[in-house]
């Protein structure tokens, strides 16, 4: 189920309460909803049919897939939909849209991420901008459907977009074996560090624009602060690969993932609390 590796997803959580009033009560269901629940469900039902041999995402060994499995991807989802559904039936209704879109993402007979495109869009748009609203719709009754919180839902799907092929970057031979042509793939390793060198920046840049336009400009210091140590860790990796050097490794991608979460959840808890 993989439930380390939800918590790498954390940021988007922490980013969608920045703008929002949230009720603690709530905002504590929700993420055990999406982090303990929603998230290792899909882990689990995806690792169902992979059927994984090599290292994927929290296991550098993964274990052989029994049918114990299927069972507890069950039980998680519905424990996912009864805690959802003691928050309010909006929030527990959007997260069995993504239950049904994760699946997609990982059945055989749709198999959503053996597409490139397909695939990114998928994660980026349901990890990104459903989740923020979904976890606003949870901790909020105020209005939020207003154009720079709209810009701020964009903002949290264009970080999965930077952040999504980089998580594949050291999988290309087993996706290949699986013939999953996923989007770091598509753009060879070169390609990936520069696509995701793009995107922050555009993320960055939009998400900046807000916090000058809402007169947050201590938000901005905070963020810059936060990407120093991921920045570091970079564009030291992607020095060592155009040296060429084998560092496109397991190891080197989960280090990156854990710097990044750790920093911008850091950083956006911070936002919250200063408010």
């Amino acid at each position: 189920m993989r439930i380390p590796f939800s918590f790498f997803l954390m940021p988007v959580f922490w980013f969608a309460l920045i703008n929002v009033k949230a009720d603690l009560s709530n905002a504590i269901l929700a993420f055990i909803v999406i982090h303990l629940f929603l998230y290792p469900a899909s882990n689990g039902y995806n690792s169902y049919f992979d059927r994984d041999e090599e290292s994927i995402g929290g296991l550098k060994n993964p274990p052989k897939v029994t049918k114990e499995l299927w069972y507890l991807v069950l039980i998680f989802d519905f424990l996912a939909l009864l805690v959802a559904s003691m928050i309010n039936v909006f929030f527990a209704s959007m997260i069995f849209v993504y239950m049904l879109i994760s699946k997609a993402y990982s059945w055989d007979k749709t198999r959503l991420k053996k597409y490139p495109i397909a695939g990114a869009f998928t994660v980026i748009t349901f990890q990104g901008f459903w989740i923020y609203w979904a976890v606003q719709s949870a901790v909020s009754e105020s209005q939020f459907f207003t154009r720079d919180n709209l810009i701020l839902a964009i903002v949290s799907s264009l970080f999965l977009l930077g952040s999504y092929p980089m998580t594949q970057i050291y999988q290309h031979e087993a996706d290949a074996k699986h013939g999953d042509r996923s989007l770091s793939l598509m753009l060879g390793v070169n390609g990936t560090f520069i696509f995701s060198s793009i995107i922050f920046f555009i993320a960055s840049a939009l998400m900046i624009m807000v916090f000058i336009q809402i007169n947050r400009l201590l938000y901005v210091w905070i963020y810059l602060a936060a990407l120093i140590p991921v920045n570091i860790y970079f564009l030291s990796w992607y020095n060592q690969f155009r040296k060429g050097k084998p560092v496109i490794t397991y190891e080197k991608t989960m280090r990156l993932n854990q710097i990044s979460s750790v920093a911008l959840s850091a950083a956006f808890i911070l936002m919250k609390i200063l408010r």
